[in-house]
């Protein structure tokens, strides 16, 4: 997400290196570029407008802090700005009325509704310990029942059973009449998507929400949608009381204007941002990490709440105790580190948080791929566990073998076989001390950016 708008950001801020200070004529040559910026990005033009005007009151005819370069005062400004344009209003979910309390999820056909009520009611039980129910009300489209049905077994989370022949009316007073009867903490009722111009279909969703009378109304926004997310924003305002945003499918290729959007046009905080497909992929929204990234300069922070919620503690220490003993770095070890590279979203998600200097270096290995990991791992898979603890002993006859068993080329047999070699040095390096500095090196010298 942001990629389009960290990359011009970038230039623009690179612009300014080497100049001594920051003049009328520069400021306003630099403003520009910005504002060019956020256009491209679909940012709505009100909000670029504001945006723009408020960064330059903050460096005109302002005494600036002589420590900082022209370029880094000027990131501090922007990154402040950004903050304070996303940021406004930010806050937890409201669980503290009467049980259960009700979430009402809203917005146009396409935008992850469905998958999001699943994703909030994981992270609802696993964070909060929430009873939850999952209940739907597209009656338009009894696939979507299925689909919502289906997450809910696999998340092991309650799901109200709707009748498709019901209105979707009456499907959410029964569903809320079911969550209080079994003491649910939390009901969330998925609703079918609608386009703002559809005048009956607006009237069906203000009806399901006097019927439920939630405390949270949260409207779902595909970041990828651009113009159409601001004008859709506004209708769904002024059609229900929205008390908050979901914003989903910001690891696609977005240009992110929604993300700058949304809170200004619905006058509502982005409570959560869908970062992928999983279920697990849902994060509480924090505007001076999301700032930080549109900046290029990652979010360390999530990338290392990521890794420590989801890698296997116990097989890091196995590893760990396995390489100070002197013992070699295998091809077992290896299929271990790409599943959990998986399990953390892919090589995608985890780059999306690095600086982008480091996330440029990364992205141009051959193996940063995820496709590419997933054929590394069905090759490993195709070995004998002889060959994986001893991959020396896989000559061209073996190399044949395994290429056939997995359903790939030789040519990707030896790509996989010098990549982990590469990561067996690697490992050796960092298990004799000096671990950052050596990693940085197998970026080939990256360092972190100043900040």
């Amino acid at each position: 997400m942001f990629d389009k708008l960290t990359e011009r950001l970038q230039g623009v801020i690179e612009s300014l290196r080497g100049r001594g200070r920051l003049t009328d004529e520069n400021i306003a040559d630099t403003l520009r570029q910005v504002r060019m910026a956020l256009l491209e990005a679909d940012v709505a033009l009100p909000v670029v407008k504001t945006f723009i005007d408020a960064v330059r009151g903050k460096v005109v005819g302002q005494e600036l802090d002589k420590s900082l370069t022209p370029g880094q005062t000027l990131v501090r400004i922007i990154n402040d700005e950004l903050v304070a344009l996303m940021g406004e209003g930010v806050r937890p979910l409201n669980l503290r009325a009467q049980p259960p309390v009700v979430i009402l999820l809203a917005g146009l056909q396409g935008a992850g509704k469905t998958t999001s009520a699943a994703k909030l009611g994981k992270w609802l039980k696993e964070n909060e310990r929430k009873r939850v129910l999952l209940a739907s009300t597209d009656v338009y489209r009894p696939a979507a029942i299925l689909q919502l049905e289906r997450l809910a077994t696999q998340l092991d989370i309650g799901f109200f059973p709707s009748d498709a022949s019901k209105s979707a009316v009456v499907l959410a007073r029964e569903a809320l009449a079911e969550a209080r009867r079994s003491l649910y903490d939390v009901l969330i009722v998925d609703t079918a998507g609608r386009l703002h111009v559809d005048d009956e279909m607006m009237v069906e969703i203000r009806d399901i929400s006097a019927a439920v009378s939630p405390t949270e109304t949260l409207f779902v926004v595909d970041s990828m949608a651009g113009q159409d997310a601001v004008n859709a924003a506004r209708a769904f305002g002024q059609a229900l009381s929205l008390t908050g945003v979901v914003l989903t499918k910001t690891d696609g290729d977005a240009r992110g204007g929604a993300a700058l959007s949304v809170r200004q046009v619905t006058g509502q905080p982005i409570l959560f941002m869908g970062t992928g497909e999983k279920t697990e992929a849902l994060e509480v929204f924090q505007a001076d990490r999301v700032a930080s990234r549109i900046l290029g300069m990652g979010d360390v922070l999530a990338l290392v709440e990521n890794v420590t919620r989801s890698v296997d503690r116990e097989q890091a220490e196995k590893l760990a105790r396995k390489l100070k003993k002197g013992k070699d770095f295998d091809l077992e070890d290896l299929h271990d580190q790409l599943q959990q590279v998986e399990k953390m979203g892919g090589l995608g998600a985890l780059m999306d948080k690095l600086p982008a200097q480091l996330a440029g270096k990364a992205a141009a290995a051959p193996q940063a791929n995820d496709k590419e990991i997933k054929r590394q791992i069905a090759v490993i898979r195709s070995m004998t566990p002889g060959e994986r603890r001893y991959p020396k002993s896989i000559d061209a006859s073996r190399k044949r073998r395994i290429a056939a068993g997995s359903g790939v080329h030789v040519s990707e047999v030896n790509r996989l076989l010098k990549n982990y070699l590469q990561m067996q040095k690697m490992m050796k390096a960092m298990s004799k001390g000096g671990g950052l500095r050596r990693l940085m090196g197998a970026f080939g010298g990256g360092r972190f950016p100043p900040g």
